[in-house]
């Protein structure tokens, strides 16, 4: 009917996961939340509440899932050339990423969070290698600003140091 309109073809494994995620973000949002965090009567600052941090989760969730769904209904991924000759990552790489994880969670509380957030971010940099050199020092970066603002703004005790 219109000269050059393509039907654009919905990558259905996009879809499916933003489905997941919604299901997931409503479950969240709208029945554990709810009924499973305690909501103390005065609360001076919302912030403070036990139940703002997993609302915002829950709603970044919920948006994100819905970007995800917008995304793998109006994407054409038959000209995408990114798309047509990406291939799956290497068995290494995931390995590698489950290390960090593991590094992380075994290491958390006995050196710290922020040695053991140092340690599992250089981890995933060697499992997705980065060209400019400058973004190493964000492995050091995050975990520090992460672990502070947890310590000191939320309030949620972390160990920070190993002594």
């Amino acid at each position: 009917m219109f000269k050059g309109f393509k039907q654009s073809s919905a990558d259905i494994s996009t879809v499916l996961v933003g489905g997941v995620m919604l299901a997931f973000a409503c479950l969240l949002l709208f029945y554990l939340i709810p009924q499973y965090v305690i909501e103390p009567a005065l609360v001076q600052n919302p912030m403070m509440s036990p139940s703002w941090l997993p609302r915002y989760i829950g709603w970044l969730i919920f948006l994100i899932a819905i970007l995800l769904i917008i995304q793998g209904l109006f994407r054409n991924y038959k000209d995408n050339k990114e798309y047509v000759g990406s291939e799956r990552g290497s068995v290494l790489r995931f390995l590698l990423m489950a290390l960090a994880l593991v590094v992380y969670l075994s290491l958390f509380e006995l050196i710290g969070a922020i040695f053991s957030g140092i340690l599992a971010t250089l981890i995933l940099f060697v499992a997705h290698p980065i060209e400019k050199k400058w973004v190493y020092s964000l492995a050091f970066i995050i975990p520090v600003v992460i672990t502070l603002l947890f310590t000191k703004v939320l309030g949620v005790p972390l160990p920070v140091m190993p002594y």
